[in-house]
């Protein structure tokens, strides 16, 4: 017997709940994807953002449904927007955009140098992409980095010393250099005026 012959409705998910799966989903493989992208464990991850481990695992298992409030700090903690973080990967767009006024993107400022990130937040470790800004007199001195990174430099305006240990290079508008940031080194403004920069970092 049909179950409208014997009277019982026949249940059925309302788009709502649908769409709230679909996202939970989603959010669980692209969490999962990113932190595996990173090389993170759900205790770094757990760290970055400010979500426990046990919701983390929750949501990569997709038994979990989070509040945007946390969905924001795991977003966050990869440098993504929410809507970035919640869509599947192939409704993603291929291309990933950095806005010159993005305030998320200004890594340093002060009155020596100002750091802007150029690559997306969630590449970090992987390759990295800065524009320095350095007043006159201002230097940007860094310690060693991890072993077999190196730095890739060019000159976008002005003139800077380059120091990498115990070796120095004058570098004018328009020159570039490659060096060694697994060792101490350093980017000085040499001119009278300020000095741009374009800094690509590589990890081994």
């Amino acid at each position: 017997m049909s179950a409208a012959r014997r009277g019982t409705k026949k249940t059925t998910k309302s788009p709502l709940t649908v769409d709230a799966e679909s996202i939970n989903e989603n959010l669980g493989c692209r969490v999962k994807k990113l932190r595996g992208d990173r090389g993170w464990s759900l205790e770094e991850l757990a760290s970055a953002s400010g979500v426990s481990r046990s919701m983390l695992s929750e949501i990569e298992r997709k038994h979990a449904n989070p509040t945007l409030s946390v969905t924001y700090r795991i977003a966050r903690a990869f440098g993504l927007p929410v809507q970035d973080l919640i869509q599947s990967a192939d409704s993603a767009s291929a291309i990933q955009t950095i806005r010159a006024n993005d305030p998320a993107q200004v890594f340093r400022s002060d009155k020596q140098c100002q750091i802007r990130t150029l690559s997306p937040l969630n590449l970090e470790k992987d390759v990295e992409f800065y524009e320095v800004r350095l007043s006159e007199g201002g230097a940007l001195r860094s310690q060693p980095h991890v072993d077999g990174t190196r730095e890739f430099l060019t000159v976008e305006e002005g003139s800077v010393d380059l120091e990498s240990a115990h070796s120095r290079e004058a570098l004018n508008k328009g020159d570039s250099a490659t060096y060694r940031a697994d060792v101490a080194h350093a980017i000085v403004n040499s001119g009278k005026q300020k000095a741009v920069v374009f800094l690509v970092v590589t990890y081994r």
